[in-house]
């Protein structure tokens, strides 16, 4: 299983500490110091999607023009994501072929369950 985020993020912190506390095994990967390619952006996208995977609530966000917000699509997002990666909902989740955007404690307990630690 693997985190990613950035550590400066307060969601990542909690959920870096939840799987801590539960005692799940994970290695954390951060989108600044370790990068992201495009292979795994593009996988990312084909699982939940643009609408998912961005954070529309993000300064990152904001700083986009209508046109592009109006116009995102999948690529379009990739393109964005690999020149900014803060524009990802973090955390986010990866095991085995399977993604969690975002944190809540519950959700983690569920998708844990359904595809392991």
């Amino acid at each position: 299983m693997i985190l990613y985020g950035i550590k400066t993020c307060d969601t990542v912190r909690k959920a870096r500490k939840y799987l801590e506390q539960q005692q799940w095994k994970h290695q954390y990967h951060d989108f600044r110091i370790d990068g992201l390619d495009e292979a795994k952006v593009a996988h990312w996208l084909s699982l939940v999607g643009h609408q998912v995977l961005l954070n529309t609530r993000s300064t990152s966000w904001r700083a986009l023009t209508d046109e592009q917000k109006q116009t995102m699509d999948n690529d379009k997002a990739k393109a964005l994501i690999l020149a900014n990666p803060t524009l990802i909902k973090r955390p986010v989740l990866e095991s085995a072929n399977h993604i969690l955007v975002g944190f809540k404690a519950a959700d983690y307990d569920r998708w844990i369950t359904q595809y392991g630690a």
